[in-house]
């Protein structure tokens, strides 16, 4: 690193998450790595020859933000489809439908995203969308992602009008007239028809975790590259210099690798292996070799990803208690106790951390015995597995969290009233006596857990200052605590804690002379803002690595 500044940031109101100096007035950028951190007269004296100086105007500067819990190509892919958001009853929908079909009608398939379990107050049918648009695919997926409903044209042209045979966990719901009702549930469901709109390729990292087949053309890959750059450039908006990609598979890393080369990759990607449920343990040794294919401070793997679960809303999350609406029904996991642990001790075996979406209490349960026998089998180690989502859990567990060193990645977005998802139905689906065992953040942090804070786009907006409000100012439920948290806090889980999360807090997710020069500057001194307005800050320059990805006055 040089011994003076390419670029320095001064009048800013420096929250460097370095705790030994937490606060600062300037910033001094080398190439790639921060120079310095003081008071602005010192930094002012590092200015090398050509040095940019940035007058932060007396707003905040912070290390980049961490999105520990994203679908990058998902969420490009997406920014072009119909949003559903808000949308609610027959009326609205058929607008929405009807106007965005007339507006694409190149589009083969209309795709929708956002659509409420309760856009209808019941769920849809491929009827209610046929009575809408039944000359073209139509299918909507819910905003968690692991429900969609299909009209029967789109049912047809995939094939699974008649339903078709899917892995557990898996279902094209029938109807008592032996045809698919248009409810599809979880990714292999709406594989087919996703197939129909060319999202395939893009799904496949979470859909199967496979690479695409066949293996996609030159210009297939090129209408990719777009996808996943509009992903990038939406994220640099929203001042994220850090991505933890929570699907994946090599394409993915291969789709970066190629921006990269083109100087397009605008942050730091992180990607797993996906081992979906039907794969065997032996499969773990590709997740070993992308890791060592993709090792570096750009693009790295050296995870696994899991499902136990669905989510609550679709009565597919694991249960430890009958759903109150479903006597009997607890959900159906997606690994065997016996079957998880052998996974969980063979990837730790080899190294690699581990990271599953849990949402209901018991899948979370299972999830930490999974943990707890890979400890007792390959011995102490600093591991930092994940467990992502967290909706409900019993009390018994939340020690165990602590006791493992689980890192609980946790979206402040996601808790029913929080932001932008509707408290109903989700929380009859929970059950007002567990309503205080559900989105726990600041029993968990308490209890001595290591949390992290993402979105999970696209099933909720990235905008991390919407999520730092939601933190911030969300209502407790009825009998439950005030799970809110402080905004240095929230800044930590969205800074420093990312990079714990993903063993890089000794060169990232904070403002200290040698880390990355990862910094996001704001619109204006969020500690001088109310908590209930942070939401409406905006991010002024995303810089990565020493380079503007983001300006807004550009």
């Amino acid at each position: 690193m040089t011994s003076s500044a390419t670029v320095i940031i001064t009048n800013a109101r420096v929250l460097t998450m370095d705790p030994d100096r937490p606060d600062a007035g300037a910033v001094a950028l080398a190439g790639e790595r921060v120079l310095a951190v003081g008071d602005e007269s010192e930094i002012a004296a590092l200015a090398g020859p050509g040095c940019a100086v940035i007058d932060a105007s007396g707003s905040t500067v912070l290390p980049g933000f961490f999105e520990s819990h994203l679908h990058l190509f998902m969420g490009g892919s997406e920014l072009s489809h119909l949003q559903l958001l808000g949308v609610k009853g027959p009326d609205q929908l058929r607008k929405a439908l009807l106007d965005y079909a007339a507006a694409n009608p190149d589009r083969r398939v209309i795709v929708g995203q956002g659509c409420d379990y309760g856009i209808y107050d019941r769920s849809l049918t491929r009827h209610d969308l046929d009575a809408i648009l039944p000359d073209r695919p139509v299918i909507l997926l819910a905003a968690d992602h692991h429900t969609a409903w299909a009209n029967t044209r789109g049912l047809n042209e995939a094939g699974i009008l008649n339903g078709a045979e899917v892995t557990p966990g898996n279902e094209i719901v029938m109807g008592e007239d032996g045809l698919a009702t248009g409810e599809l549930r979880e990714f292999e469901a709406k594989a087919p028809v996703l197939r129909l709109a060319g999202e395939h390729r893009i799904m496949a990292g979470i859909a199967t975790g496979a690479d695409p087949d066949p293996k996609p053309t030159r210009e297939e890959m090129l209408t990719d590259l777009l996808a996943m750059a509009a992903g990038l450039a939406h994220c640099a908006r929203n001042g994220f210099t850090s991505l933890v990609n929570m699907d994946g598979n090599r394409y993915t890393l291969q789709v970066l690798d190629e921006l990269r080369r083109q100087s397009r990759l605008t942050a730091r990607v992180r990607v797993p292996f996906h081992y979906r449920n039907h794969r065997s343990p032996e499969d773990l040794a590709e997740a070993s070799a992308m890791s060592a294919e993709f090792n570096d401070d750009w693009l790295r793997s050296g995870f696994v990803k899991m499902f136990m679960d669905g989510v609550i809303d679709s009565g597919t999350a694991v249960m430890i208690n009958d759903y109150p609406d479903q006597p009997g029904w607890r959900g159906d996991p997606l690994h065997s106790p016996e079957r998880f642990a052998e996974i969980c001790i063979e990837a730790d075996r080899l190294g690699l951390q581990i990271a599953v979406h849990a949402i209901g209490d018991g899948a979370v349960r299972r999830v930490l015995d999974g943990y707890e026998a890979a400890h007792r089998a390959n011995g102490p180690r600093d591991r930092r597995n994940r467990i992502e989502h967290i909706e409900l859990i019993d009390r018994a567990d939340v020690p165990r969290l602590a006791e493992l060193a689980v890192v609980a990645s946790v979206q402040p977005s996601h808790p029913p009233g929080a932001m932008d998802f509707p408290m109903f139905p989700t929380l009859d689906k929970i059950g007002r006596d567990r309503w205080r065992d559900a989105y726990l953040t600041r029993t968990l942090a308490e209890a001595g857990a290591h949390v992290v804070f993402a979105s999970d786009w696209p099933v909720a907006d990235v905008n991390p200052l919407r999520s730092i409000q939601a933190a911030m100012t969300r209502q407790p439920y009825e009998g439950a605590q005030d799970e809110r948290l402080s905004l240095r806090e929230v800044l930590a889980a969205y800074t420093i804690g990312g990079a714990y999360a993903e063993h890089t807090e000794d060169r990232k997710g904070m403002l200290r002379p040698g880390y990355l020069a990862d910094v996001v500057i704001l619109d204006g001194d969020i500690e001088e803002v109310a908590p209930e307005n942070i939401g409406a800050m905006s991010v002024a320059r995303t810089i990565c690595g020493g380079r503007t990805v983001w300006d807004a006055s550009a």
